[in-house]
C-alpha cells in the first residue's frame, strides 16, 4: 500500500505517495494525477527502491499553479529539485514514462548533479514522433482525429466522470497490443488521471518546439531507456535514437509490448528494473 504525505518545500507543498525500500527513486508523469492506489509503471520499482510517486503542481493536493507557465518542464524541474532538497537527498534516481520520460531526459540535461541515474520509457527527444505515421499523434494516423477529440474532452471541465472513464479507456486501448492485456491491467491497483490544463500546456506550448537531441550528447549519467516494439505513441525508433545520443545509455526493447511494457510484459519489466540497480553515477 502506498503511504500518502504532504511535503513542504520552498516552492510550495507537494503530495507524494511512498512505497518500497532501498535507494531513493522519484517517479512522475508530466500531466497525471496519482492517488493511494499507486501507479502500474511505478509499482515494479518498489521491489528494489524507495519510491516517491509525485503529484506535480496542479495535481491532487499539490500546490496550485498561479500561471499556466508553471506547468512547463523547466518549472516542473525546479519543483522536483525543491522536493528533493526538502526530502534531504543529495541525489536520487528519476524514472518517467512517456512525457514523464521526456521530463527525465530534461532533468538529466539541467540537473545531472542531483541524479544517480535516469530511467525513461516510451519517450522521444523531439517532436518528430508526432510526424511518424506509426504514432497515433500523427495527422496521417487513422486514430489522430479521435485523439484530438479525446484531449479536448479531457480538458473540458464540463466532461462528466463517466465520459472521462470511457474516453480514457479508448485512448489506453490504442496503446496496448490487445484489449485482453488492457483489461488484465485494470484489475490491478493503478492511478494516473489526466490533468487537462497540464496536458493542454504541453500540447500547445512545449510540444511544437520540443527538440533536445543535441543536448542529450552531453548527458554524463547512467541512462536506462526502454520501449515496446509496437509502441503506438512514441514508436521504438525514437527510444533507439535517445540511446544512440546519450553516451552511457542502454536501451531495452520489450518485444511483445505496445506503449505499456510494465503491464504487457510484467515479469520481463521487473527483470529490467532489477538491472537498473547495477549502476549509479560516478563522482
Amino acid at each position: 500500500m502506498w503511504k500518502e504525505r504532504i511535503v513542504e518545500t520552498e516552492r510550495g507543498s507537494f503530495e507524494v505517495f511512498e512505497a518500497g525500500k532501498g535507494e531513493p527513486l522519484a517517479v512522475t508523469h508530466l500531466y497525471s494525477e496519482f492517488n493511494r492506489r499507486g501507479n502500474s509503471m511505478a509499482t515494479p520499482f518498489t521491489d528494489f527502491y524507495h519510491v516517491y510517486l509525485i503529484n506535480l503542481r496542479g495535481a491532487g493536493r499539490s500546490v496550485k499553479a498561479l500561471a499556466a507557465e508553471e506547468y512547463s518542464m523547466d518549472e516542473t524541474l525546479k519543483d522536483l529539485e525543491a522536493l528533493r532538497t526538502a526530502l534531504d537527498y543529495e541525489k536520487w534516481t528519476f524514472a518517467g514514462h512517456s512525457t514523464g520520460g521526456m521530463l527525465a531526459l530534461k532533468y538529466a540535461i539541467h540537473y545531472s548533479a542531483s541524479l544517480t541515474k535516469i530511467i525513461a520509457g516510451g519517450a522521444a527527444a523531439s517532436k518528430d514522433y508526432g510526424d511518424d505515421e506509426n504514432s497515433i499523434y500523427c495527422r496521417k494516423n487513422p486514430h489522430y482525429n479521435r485523439i484530438v477529440e479525446i484531449m479536448e474532452l479531457l480538458n473540458d471541465p464540463e466532461t462528466t466522470s463517466k465520459v472521462r472513464q470511457e474516453i480514457s479507456y479508448e485512448w489506453a486501448l490504442m496503446s496496448y497490443r490487445s484489449e485482453e492485456k488492457l483489461k488484465e491491467s485494470m484489475k490491478k491497483p493503478n492511478s494516473g488521471k489526466t490533468i487537462g490544463p497540464r496536458l493542454e500546456y504541453f500540447s500547445k506550448n512545449e510540444y511544437p518546439t520540443y527538440d533536445i537531441r543535441e543536448q542529450l550528447k552531453d548527458i554524463n549519467l547512467p541512462t536506462f531507456i526502454y520501449s515496446g516494439k509496437y509502441d503506438a505513441q512514441c514508436p521504438l525508433r525514437f527510444s533507439e535514437e535517445i540511446a544512440e545520443l546519450i553516451p552511457q545509455a542502454k536501451v531495452t526493447v520489450f518485444k511483445e509490448s505496445n506503449h505499456n511494457p510494465f503491464s504487457e510484459e510484467e515479469s520481463k519489466f521487473l527483470e529490467f528494473v532489477k538491472e537498473t540497480l547495477s549502476v549509479n553515477s560516478v563522482e
